[in-house]
């Protein structure tokens, strides 16, 4: 233990000193050079905001309500990272062939990645552990040996998300983990990780951390001292749980309600084992909070605490999964605290994961409009420096559904082009579940405005202030002006890039439902 801990100050040691001598030439674009903010990004792995379960060390942070760019994995995590919609980072699904840490998103993403700006001009000392992307690793993408530009210190998962039996890429080198609960369990090792890298590091540059749990992603493998907790915990009963969504999309009509017994109890088990991965969660938090503080960092360090999408347990009489646009996918949880924040705070300003590149690159004093980024800064939001005229009222969502020409040899009988069919045969994703969505979040409007890409064309409309849990869609009786104006938002949104995404909306207050 002491010869790999030896090891890998020696290593970070080099590393460090590296980006001391290349950053001290390197301020051109960035603002503010002295006692420049340490930033902590906290990124978990399907975790919607009706879940709950993670209560601990979160009193002195400020909560934004914040929506997906798209509710799947690797679109939603390269827009984090790139702060761009999915339709101009070109991450459609999470296989190689949909650009997910493809060939082609090193080539013309990884560059302008807000950590690459971080490191490169601001002379930030970088450590990323966790998931990445989900094709991370594959081998007609650079293997494990590809180390993204950006990085001093990589500990990155081969592809999806794993609690043992995995293997990391540690700085390009491939390190296999087996099933030892002491030695191997991710976010325990994650963890670890960071808490070494907090150690070792420089003491005179700031710092960038991104921590990317598996928690609470499938397959919901807990800690051992967890594994009995929240027996009694059922999925939560909400008013479109186990309903049937009559006037949706066909991918949510074909679910079948009432749900069968066995759907329900595997989902309320899934559930259980959600919550139980995400105490090892709260263990993370905790340590790394302590050791900022014990360090004495804590107070010039802002820690975001975050999702790359959302999750549903059998709302619409969906069992389980996250690929479609209702509230429960498309809005997680976000969390912040830092210098000049106060805690305790909820605001009521949306934004969206885009928006975290630009905000951490402000806080960093860099120039964000310098970048190509589509998101913006909401710095002054949680600064309370920004009023709600000011800032844009209306975010995309894109997705493009994953299924393909063949039939799902376990559900023969609903044909070619739908996948993720369990159980009982209730297919979540289908190749037509293609949408855009406009989001509006305004002080006299909460709306959201979605067109799908099939045959029907189909429209979906919900005024999320009468409705919240989207029962009633209202398409067909709302004024065609109206759609038609909703319709032209779509489709600015869905041709903007880097400044013309930032405009602040033209939601007509004149509307009314």
């Amino acid at each position: 233990m002491e010869s790999h801990r030896y090891c890998l100050r020696s290593l970070l040691s080099y590393l460090l000193i590296c980006v001391t001598l290349w950053s001290q030439q390197s301020y051109g674009l960035f603002g503010r050079t002295n006692r420049r903010p340490n930033v902590v990004l906290i990124l978990t792995d399907d975790l919607d905001v009706a879940l709950g379960g993670l209560v601990a060390y979160f009193a002195h942070f400020a909560s934004v309500p914040q929506f997906v760019a798209s509710p799947l994995c690797c679109p939603s995590r390269a827009s984090i990272l790139t702060g761009k919609y999915p339709h101009n980072h070109h991450v459609i699904n999470n296989t190689l062939e949909g650009n997910c840490s493809s060939s082609a998103w090193q080539k013309s993403q990884e560059p302008q990645t807000f950590p690459a700006f971080l490191k490169s001009f601001g002379g930030y000392q970088t450590f990323f552990a966790g998931k990445y992307l989900n094709q991370y690793g594959h081998s007609d993408a650079g293997g494990l040996q590809h180390v993204p530009p950006g990085w001093s210190y990589w500990v990155a998962l081969e592809k999806n998300s794993k609690y043992y039996n995995y293997t990391l890429s540690v700085n390009g080198k491939a390190q296999k983990h087996g099933a030892d609960y002491s030695r191997d369990y991710l976010t325990d090792v994650l963890a670890n990780r960071s808490l070494e890298f907090l150690q070792y590091k420089s003491s005179y540059q700031p710092f960038f951390m991104m921590v990317s749990t598996p928690a609470p992603h499938s397959p919901w493998t807990a800690a051992p001292q967890y594994q009995d907790r929240f027996n009694d915990t059922k999925a939560p009963r909400d008013p479109n749980f186990n309903v049937h969504g009559k006037d949706k999309h066909w991918l949510i009509r074909q679910a079948k309600t009432p749900m069968s017994n066995s759907s329900v109890q595997f989902l309320d088990d899934a559930f259980r084992k959600r919550w139980r991965t995400l105490l090892s969660v709260d263990d993370l938090v905790e340590k790394i909070v302590k050791r900022l503080e014990v360090r004495g960092e804590l107070e010039n360090t802002y820690i975001f605490f975050t999702s790359d999408n959302g999750y549903h347990t059998g709302q619409f009489s969906l069992p389980l999964d996250k690929r479609q646009l209702y509230e429960f996918d498309i809005r997680v949880p976000l969390m912040v605290r830092g210098p000049n924040i106060k805690p305790n705070q909820t605001s009521q300003m949306p934004v969206a994961n885009v928006d975290l590149g630009p905000t951490i690159l402000d806080i960093a004093g860099y120039y964000v409009n310098k970048t190509k980024m589509d998101g913006m800064s909401f710095l002054p939001i949680m600064q309370g420096k920004m009023n709600s005229s000011s800032w844009r009222t209306d975010i995309l969502v894109e997705y493009e559904g994953e299924g393909r020409n063949v039939s799902d040899p376990a559900c023969p009988l609903l044909g070619p082009g739908v996948s993720e069919c369990f159980p009982d045969c209730v297919c979540e994703d289908a190749y037509n579940n293609t949408y855009a969505c406009v989001r509006t979040v305004a002080p006299s409007a909460n709306l959201q405005y979605c067109e799908f890409d099939d045959n029907e064309v189909f429209v979906e409309v919900y005024n999320v202030t009468a409705d919240p849990y989207q029962l009633n869609n209202i398409a067909k009786t709302i004024e065609q002006e109206v759609l038609e104006k909703m319709n032209h938002r779509l489709m600015m949104l869905q041709s903007c890039s880097g400044q013309t995404c930032r405009t602040p909306g033209v939601y007509d207050r004149r509307c009314t439902f």
